[in-house]
């Protein structure tokens, strides 16, 4: 196996926001000697544990110019993943010339264990963890690290995995002076974080930049069916080898869908689409696309097929609530992005949309792009307006809470149709994240509609 460690030889850190990424970073570094300099400005509780954990200080909400005299104190700055391009550690440290750096880099210093890694406006999570489900079918221990409970920086102090199926966002991928995994995969791209990335070509370059140290036996995946993701697949010389899926066979894809079964390259049978658990357009794009993954870093054809009969979708994921009077009612919470939002659309006929909340700096008139497909429409929290704008003519209501917003939806669904909150949004003006508000979500269609106690 190629040893895919890097030097790092930086002494002391600046970490910028304490969330749980630069929380595990801040205790890594101190563990391996280094020195840490913690900035948050928002100082919660749990940066101050942190600090007294540590035993450093932490400076809370500094201005300019004590950033700028902590800059000078340090050898790279590592940001929470999130800090918005906006921040004006970023522009000091390009003064400073002081390097910018990610949880990756620090990992790739300490750990040459192979990585699968997985980008995309969509589907990263629900790819990443069936990678890791059809590695441990075939034997190969592997753990699903990344943008998830456990960043890899933490994950590699345990000895036991052979790899690391590896949620890579382009947080993480756009502060990263190297990261190099051995199958890297890009599922799709859309517009979304641009309150977090500057413009639309800074976020599609963090994403290909997947592939960047990537060279001759690595495997890069792309999904033919996305013209942005096709074009940044590697080429040349010293390049990856390129591996496509797709399901809508528009373009040629290695990995693919014919008649109802998903087929590897040859025309080798996976499954048939009738055995997946779900099987909705982008179930069975997100299934090809953690197939030639993992067989890519060493899974069986039979590890494949046995995970993807067995592994049931991730909460929040266009999740059935329940049905009354012919109605369902879905929860796709995690739709944060007008895009991912369209993604669960196509797969219903008659839909009354619950969608709205923080929006993301995105164009939300794109979910116009469903079409008739959508019946009616529920708007909610801030941009409740600009979702119903979306919908000219189409029946709407507007909600100030998740209690109006089901009942509106329950006034306006007819028999056959769903209900599904896919929101476009963040969810950060009525809730802490997605999952407090497709938990919300459920309990009042429970109480309010299915009658039944939350």
């Amino acid at each position: 196996m190629a040893d895919r460690r890097h030097e790092l030889p930086e002494q002391a850190f600046l970490l910028v926001g304490l969330g749980v990424t630069n929380a595990a970073v801040a205790r890594a570094l101190v563990a391996r000697g280094r020195q840490v300099v913690l900035v948050d400005d928002a100082a919660p509780d749990s940066a101050h544990r942190l600090a007294d954990e540590l035993g450093v200080r932490l400076h809370a909400a500094p201005d300019r110019a004590e950033l700028g005299a902590l800059l000078g104190s340090v050898d790279a700055v590592v940001p929470a993943p999130g800090l918005p391009g906006s921040h004006p550690v970023f522009a000091l440290a390009v003064e400073a010339e002081v390097p910018v750096l990610s949880e990756f880099d620090l990992a790739a210093a300490w750990d040459d264990r192979p990585l699968v890694a997985v980008t995309g406006t969509n589907g990263k999570t629900t790819v990443t963890m069936l990678v890791q489900a059809m590695l441990d079918a075939s034997g190969v221990g592997c753990a699903a690290v990344g943008n998830l409970e456990v960043p890899l920086v933490a994950a590699i102090d345990d000895p036991g995995p052979a790899c690391f199926a590896v949620e890579a966002s382009s947080f993480r991928l756009g502060h990263s002076r190297w990261f190099r995994p051995a199958v890297a995969v890009w599922l799709n791209f859309a517009p979304d974080h641009l309150d977090v990335h500057r413009d639309l070509e800074e976020y599609r370059a963090a994403k290909a930049r997947i592939f960047t140290d990537q060279t001759v036996g690595d495997v890069a995946i792309v999904n033919a069916d996305d013209p942005v993701v096709l074009a940044g697949a590697p080429s040349g010389d010293g390049m990856p080898q390129v591996v496509s899926f797709g399901v809508s066979g528009a373009e040629p894809a290695a990995f693919s869908e014919r008649d109802g079964v998903l087929v590897a390259p040859d025309g080798l049978a996976m499954l048939d689409v009738a055995e997946l658990p779900r099987s909705l357009p982008h179930d069975r794009a997100n299934a090809l696309a953690a197939a030639a993954a993992a067989l890519a870093a060493g899974a069986t054809l039979e590890g494949v097929r046995s995970a993807l009969r067995d592994t049931v979708a991730l909460p929040h994921r266009v999740e059935l609530v329940g049905e009354r009077d012919g109605v369902r009612w879905i929860d796709d919470s995690k739709a944060t992005a007008p895009h991912a939002t369209l993604a669960a659309l196509r797969g219903f006929d008659s839909v009354v949309l619950v969608a709205g909340g923080r929006n993301k700096g995105l164009d939300l008139t794109a979910l116009a792009e469903a079409g008739p497909r959508v019946r009616a429409v529920v708007g909610i929290g801030e941009a409740a307006g600009e979702v119903v704008a979306a919908f000219p003519g189409c029946p709407s209501a507007t909600a100030d809470s998740m209690s109006d917003a089901v009942l509106a939806a329950r006034s306006l669904a007819e028999s056959g149709d769903v209900v599904l909150l896919s929101p476009g949004c963040a969810s950060f003006d009525w809730y802490s994240s997605y999952a407090e508000r497709g938990d919300d979500f459920a309990a009042r269609v429970r109480a309010l509609v299915l009658e039944v106690a939350s």
